[in-house]
């Protein structure tokens, strides 16, 4: 049956995903051909934000960083010490302007945003059930596009969850194969790092048939911040707004827009690596490389407003003279 006939949730995404808006290769050719030589990266990075703005003079005057927060149940197969009140106290942390990310967001001037995705309302354990249903699914990745509703000219998009770098793993193993331990943060040395192993390869033994469709695989083994970012991603991307991946979380959640169709992220662009294993395979097999190498590690959005920094100093640097 042809899938825009169907009537089902996914359709509407399926759609946008199919032909997503080209960049501006002449923007892009004006910036390479007015800036000073010896930029570096900053070339390459200045060259990138004109095609994905449609800009021959990149700017960056509204910046947002969106946090989407969400909870996990696969808290249960003991994968980790924190406890999953954690999540809610992170994010009552940036909203006092207590947290790394919330005193660097107001030093730069860059926009910060947290969306509480239910976090009284777990996603079930996913080694035993699927997270979302199609139709929850959906509706929590049109919630994400809205995340630059009140406008933005370079969206920077993360999380906080505990538990989710599990998750990610994952969604990581279903859609690119290996191991387990492949997509998690380092080899299991402990208990908990084989329960993590344990339960990934778990969740992605329930998918059976369905790995096939990256959108079911999303559903299926992921969560509401991975479903909110694919949204605000894919949002981005119609609206010529550029995109900064931090952390594992948002690539993963990238990788699944990549899955159909490739051509899908090609406005993203990721913030740093760090010492995880894991993220460092899924940048590697996203074709992204970091903007920056700080070893962070868990910064929940500290790395994008460094990515954000950089890329205004891009910006700048290649304008044409007397602009």
């Amino acid at each position: 049956m042809d899938r825009a006939a169907t009537g089902l949730p996914f359709d509407d995404i399926r759609r946008l995903i199919e032909g997503p808006p080209l960049p501006d290769t002449e923007a892009a050719d004006s910036v390479r051909s007015q800036s000073e030589a010896g930029l570096g990266k900053l070339q390459d990075v200045g060259e990138w934000l004109a095609a994905w703005q449609g800009r021959p003079n990149p700017a960056i005057t509204q910046p947002l960083v969106a946090v989407f927060a969400a909870n996990h149940n696969i808290l249960d197969q003991g994968i980790t010490d924190e406890p999953m009140s954690a999540t809610q106290a992170r994010v009552e942390a940036i909203a006092a302007g207590g947290a790394a990310v919330s005193r660097a967001a107001l030093q730069s001037n860059v926009g910060l945003k947290v969306f509480d995705l239910a976090l009284d309302l777990p996603t079930p354990d996913i080694t035993r059930e699927d997270a979302l249903d199609e139709a929850a699914c959906a509706a929590t990745m049109a919630f994400g596009m809205e995340a630059i509703a009140g406008g933005a000219d370079l969206l920077c998009v993360t999380d906080i969850g505990v538990g989710n770098r599990t998750v990610a793993a994952a969604l990581a193993l279903a859609l690119f194969g290996g191991g387990a331990g492949d997509w998690l943060p380092g080899e299991p040395t402990d208990t908990k790092g084989q329960n993590q192993k344990q339960a990934v390869e778990r969740a992605v033994a329930r998918l059976k048939g369905s790995v096939s469709d990256p959108l079911e695989v999303l559903r299926r083994v992921g969560g509401r911040e991975f479903a909110a970012i694919a949204g605000a991603i894919l949002a981005a991307r119609y609206q010529k707004i550029p995109v900064l991946l931090d952390g594992p979380v948002s690539v993963a959640a990238a990788a699944v827009l990549r899955a159909l169709n490739p051509a899908t992220i090609a406005h993203c662009r990721a913030t740093h690596a760090d010492a995880d294993c894991g993220h460092q395979r899924l940048l590697t097999e996203l074709g992204l490389e970091p903007l920056l190498d700080l070893g962070l590690q868990g910064s929940s959005g500290l790395g994008s407003v460094l990515g954000v920094d950089l890329c205004r100093s891009a910006a700048i640097a290649v304008q044409k003279p007397g602009t």
